[in-house]
């Protein structure tokens, strides 16, 4: 998709032996890592529970990109706590084929913006795809924030004191 965006031939196969292919298979991974990490979306957001190591330690998995929410100090890849298990909010790794059709078309639009100059070295066309990636960024995050989640709010001290 971000190929045809360019304007350019799309790839058949991340094995090409092809400049294009090389150039996505380096940056696939990276952007989508990054535009995971970007944002709290809904598809990639998990609650995880946590085990102490045989080390006394709560490692933070792998494929965890940001923890969101945790009752405890982060360290490296570590959480430390006095807990015995440990719940935690976090973005995970999510695979392509995951991907909900707005994130999609956001990983498309940056990878655009990526390919631009090593492709085209169009610096003209380069600002013209930015533009499209901001936009697609910007509607990603309404579309994902609007979709309907039950919101608890039992637990708020503020609505706790009106009562």
């Amino acid at each position: 998709m971000a190929l045809l965006k360019l304007g350019e031939k799309p790839i058949q196969s991340w094995r090409e032996d092809s400049a294009t292919a090389q150039l996505a298979r380096t940056l696939f991974d990276p952007v989508v890592e990054t535009l995971l990490a970007m944002f709290p979306w809904r598809f990639a957001t998990q609650s995880l529970i946590l085990q102490r190591n045989d080390d006394g330690d709560f490692l933070i998995p792998a494929d965890v990109l940001r923890i969101l929410k945790c009752e405890g100090k982060i360290n490296g890849d570590k959480i430390i706590t006095n807990s015995d298990t440990l719940e935690v909010s976090a973005i995970v790794k999510t695979e392509p084929e995951k991907f909900p059709g707005y994130f999609a078309t956001l990983v498309a639009a940056k990878l655009a913006v990526e390919f631009c100059i090593p492709i085209l070295g169009d610096v003209n066309i380069l600002r013209v795809m930015t533009s499209l990636y901001e936009s697609e960024y910007q509607s990603a995050k309404f579309v994902d924030s609007t979709l309907s989640r039950q919101s608890n709010i039992d637990d708020f001290s503020l609505i706790n004191s009106r009562f």
